[in-house]
């Protein structure tokens, strides 16, 4: 009985040793933080998307008080909640180009090839897995909707023909389609870069167009209408140069034989949101 005592005393003294020196410790190195991180933090949507390139948004409050992140950075905010943050922090608000979710693939159906009918769990990740789902082209859209599906800003559409539309007014570039999609087909890019190749089959020919009857075909006609220098041809697809500093034009569509490149500009139809619109869309709707 007597050594049951002694061990629970010396349980005991251990525990309390141990809470002492955790409690001087918690004082002595204890690191204060800025108020201000609460109070930017409760003006930010609360969202945690990552779009910021943050974390979530408690982060991206610290990097703000800290002065390492500029209050546009959150492209979910409004303007007036930019402008809110920014003057609690008597800083300014900075200026930064949308950027929305692109999609590099028109392949839908009727226009890419059958291979057979898929028929299991409907998301592009288990078809994917299992067989690549029902098409030919290992490289294009899938179309079961997983970017649809996980988008929580309700920025994508599945259309009549199993692409994904992208409603760029509502897209907020938060990155997770492109996380989603298995075949790696989304991008984040500025909202001003109108160049886009729909086509990500790195083939030529009747090769390619034996796969979908929009995709890039190798034929290098893009590079020679584009302004020297901003298109090159690499793996049988038309790479855009981003960084030359060469304007884009939309020359570079003139004589594609098959819409694989094509330009955005915006809302592209009176009273409509802009968004990104499949080859097939676009040609019924003009």
């Amino acid at each position: 009985m007597s050594k049951i005592l002694v061990a629970l005393a010396i349980m005991g003294g251990l525990g309390a040793f141990f809470g002492i020196v955790l409690a001087v410790a918690n004082k002595l190195l204890r690191v204060q933080e800025d108020p201000r991180i609460d109070r930017v933090e409760g003006l930010l949507p609360s969202t945690n998307c990552g779009a910021c390139g943050q974390p979530g948004c408690r982060a991206f409050a610290e990097a703000l008080v800290q002065g390492q992140e500029q209050p546009s950075g959150c492209t979910v905010s409004s303007p007036e909640g930019i402008e809110a943050i920014a003057g609690f922090l008597g800083v300014d608000a900075g200026e930064q180009v949308k950027r929305v979710a692109r999609l590099h693939c028109a392949g839908g159906l009727g226009r890419a090839r059958e291979m057979a009918d898929y028929e299991g769990h409907e998301s592009c990740r288990a078809a994917a897995l299992v067989a690549g789902g029902g098409k030919k082209c290992t490289w294009g859209c899938i179309g079961l909707a997983d970017c649809a599906d996980v988008c929580d800003f309700d920025a994508i559409r599945m259309n009549e023909d199993r692409l994904p539309v992208v409603d760029i007014d509502a897209c907020t570039a938060c990155g997770d389609c492109v996380d989603i999609c298995p075949r790696d087909l989304f991008d984040l890019m500025p909202v001003d870069q109108h160049l886009i190749v729909q086509c990500s089959a790195p083939l030529a020919a009747e090769e390619a167009r034996a796969l979908c009857s929009v995709a890039c075909d190798a034929c290098g006609r893009c590079e020679q209408d584009a302004p020297p220098g901003l298109i090159r041809m690499e793996n049988n697809l038309p790479i855009i140069d981003r960084l030359s500093g060469i304007p884009e034009t939309p020359d570079a569509t003139a004589r594609c034989p098959t819409g694989a490149i094509r330009w955005v500009a915006g809302s592209q139809f009176p009273g409509k949101k802009a968004v990104q619109l499949s080859w097939h869309e676009r040609e019924v709707r003009t």
